[in-house]
């Protein structure tokens, strides 16, 4: 008889939350984005990660129910054959505080789990790329590490209904789950910890180990007011629509176009193709104004059945004003994983009198292909004179894009 190996991986997943804030009621990771709770949602992401023992801390009384959404997420999880799946989930009951659950999700681990993921289930729809990143840092550094996005907000330092002051955004990152820690960094922190901190990373930091950092994704935004339900719900709405499509009879590839126009601005610096034009004038928009990197979002939105990029990355969405194609390409990737789709490839003609691509060419496709995870092919193009982009006034771009299901 051969025995599957344990995998060094444990990922936590808190999922006691009261759902206060969310006025609904019941325990915050049983209740619905869609027909799914945010448990399963957030468990598709963690399954879909790769090989993991996965310990889930439930609110006393509700361990049945999240038992049964583990391996419904389970079934429908890449990569594991299903009998191991269920071999590799258990669930335990939390505690008073959160501190106290990840307590106990640690003592449910198995002896030959290395690394420990503590990740939020009200952080439904964080893409497994995510988990990759943070278990590859703690491979690389043997720190705790953590996912963060940048503070776009201006943040002010205030005495009840009194701003006291700005605070210098440059030096603040905003945290996310899931937080990855060398198991004994973790076990002996918490065993040391004489309070409760906001997260794990601030208890191991409390401890004296450094933490470093990872990007995180937009997607990994928490679950905590009815507002943040309704952009759960938005998200989730297409993407299970598209899934449908994609698990019907008969599935096949699918084809997108995308375009995408931008005038040039009096000032500003120029962002076109993932890549900086240093003496170029910048093009005026909600973003960097990439044309290249929209009309590319366009296409592939357009192959997925998903809508266009007004619907992801509006102007109601600071977290992208001033966004430069990477932000935009890698968004909308982990878009299409959670409806089911990959990408093939895309190409993209360029429209302008200026910037000349010829010298940059191979360095655009580069950067586009990374940060989109599938081959990129650049075209750049004059009009003759013609039109506006002929007159110098600005540049366009257009995309075909090719996606499989998966």
């Amino acid at each position: 008889m051969t025995i599957t190996p344990s995998p060094k991986v444990g990922i936590i997943v808190v999922a006691g939350g009261s759902g206060t804030r969310l006025g609904a009621g019941t325990p915050k990771a049983f209740v619905g984005i869609d027909e799914h709770s945010m448990l399963r949602h957030a468990l598709r992401g963690v399954l879909a990660a790769g090989p993991a023992q996965v310990v889930i801390v439930a609110p006393a009384g509700r361990e049945g129910d999240a038992l049964t959404e583990a391996l419904a997420a389970a079934e429908e999880a890449p990569r594991l054959e299903s009998g191991r799946r269920r071999d590799l989930i258990s669930v335990v009951t939390g505690g008073e505080t959160r501190q106290a659950s990840v307590a106990a999700g640690l003592r449910g681990l198995w002896a030959d789990v290395e690394i420990v993921l503590v990740h939020d289930a009200a952080r439904a729809l964080t893409p497994p790329g995510v988990f990759g990143r943070v278990i590859a840092a703690v491979e690389r550094t043997g720190s705790g590490v953590v996912p963060t996005l940048p503070v776009i907000d201006t943040i002010k330092r205030v005495d009840g209904d009194v701003v006291l002051e700005a605070v210098e955004r440059a030096d603040l990152a905003a945290a996310q789950t899931p937080q990855g820690f060398p198991r004994q960094l973790l076990v002996d922190a918490y065993a040391s910890a004489d309070r409760d901190y906001t997260d794990d990373t601030a208890l191991v930091a409390a401890a004296g180990h450094p933490i470093v950092i990872v990007e995180g994704d937009a997607l990994g935004f928490k679950i905590t007011t009815p507002a943040d339900m309704e952009r759960a719900r938005g998200l989730v709405a297409p993407a299970m629509a598209s899934r449908a499509h994609v698990e019907s009879p008969g599935r096949v590839p699918r084809v997108g176009v995308g375009t995408d126009v931008h005038a040039f601005a009096d000032a500003g610096e120029l962002w076109l193709a993932g890549l900086h034009w240093p003496g170029e004038s910048g093009l005026a928009g909600h973003s960097d104004g990439d044309a290249v990197a929209h009309a590319i979002v366009d296409a592939l939105l357009s192959a997925a059945g998903l809508g266009d990029i007004g619907t992801h990355f509006g102007v109601d969405r600071p977290e992208f004003a001033g966004a430069h194609a990477e932000a935009f390409l890698s968004h909308t990737r982990d878009l299409l994983g959670l409806a089911g789709w990959a990408i093939g490839n895309v190409s993209v003609q360029v429209q302008a009198n200026r910037p000349r691509f010829s010298s940059r060419r191979a360095e655009a496709e580069a950067v586009l292909s990374n940060a989109l995870g599938a081959p990129v092919s650049v075209a750049a193009t004059t009009t003759d004179g013609l039109g506006f982009t002929g007159r110098g006034e600005g540049v366009s771009a257009y995309a075909v894009a090719l996606v499989v299901p998966v």
